[in-house]
């Protein structure tokens, strides 16, 4: 019938204080490393799959600030560290947003469960070619006092990526909710798009 009722449930209620873990957010550009199980690659910004210039036709789904002609340039390399899966990061330095006074661009993973200090090592010799993972400023229950004591500290300190003098927020992992929520120093309660109601 058109007009029958169906019950529905109502969901079980997460617990807000749980672990998270607390990165800087980098200014830069999103991008994406897929490997399959024999090393094919696919590399992606944020929206689309992307080439190296020149090999997808004219102004089509090519570079993202040089980001896939470094990754395919390093195909095997990070392959071999890497391994198969979806790779998530930040690509940013030089040329790409605030640059971070850096003469080089460079890949940050975001995945800090599993690569990083204390996990798995990069490579030194991927870290020259710019292979890195996001900054860790904080783990463990989540409050919001944590958030405006590390917003306070970066803000005074500057950014763990070259000591920038202006970072721009942090990204918050809530690992009961498994999800990414941000804080950022400009726009953060309007957001940037055009629609955004004025400050008050």
């Amino acid at each position: 019938m058109e007009n029958e009722l169906v019950f529905e449930k109502f969901p079980s209620l997460s617990r807000l204080k749980r672990n998270c873990v607390i990165t800087e957010k980098i200014d830069g550009t999103n991008a994406q490393i897929c490997f399959n199980a024999t090393g094919n690659i696919l590399v992606g910004s944020r929206k689309r799959q992307i080439w190296p210039e020149g090999t997808a036709g004219k102004n089509k789904g090519c570079d993202n600030s040089g980001f896939a002609g470094w990754a395919y340039s390093l195909k095997e390399e990070l392959f071999a560290f890497l391994g198969e899966g979806r790779h998530f990061g930040e690509w940013a330095g030089a040329g790409i947003q605030r640059r971070y006074g850096l003469d080089k661009k460079v890949f940050l993973l975001f995945n800090t469960s599993r690569f990083g200090p204390g996990r798995q090592e990069i490579p030194e010799k991927l870290i020259t070619k710019g292979l890195g993972s996001v900054p860790v400023l904080y783990q463990g229950v989540f409050t919001t006092d944590a958030i405006d004591t590390i917003m306070d500290n970066l803000l005074l300190n500057g950014s763990h990526l070259n000591n920038f003098p202006k970072p721009e927020g942090i990204v918050i992992y809530h690992v009961a909710l498994r999800d990414y929520f941000k804080v950022t120093y400009d726009h953060d309660m309007t957001g940037k798009g055009p629609n955004r109601q004025s400050e008050g």
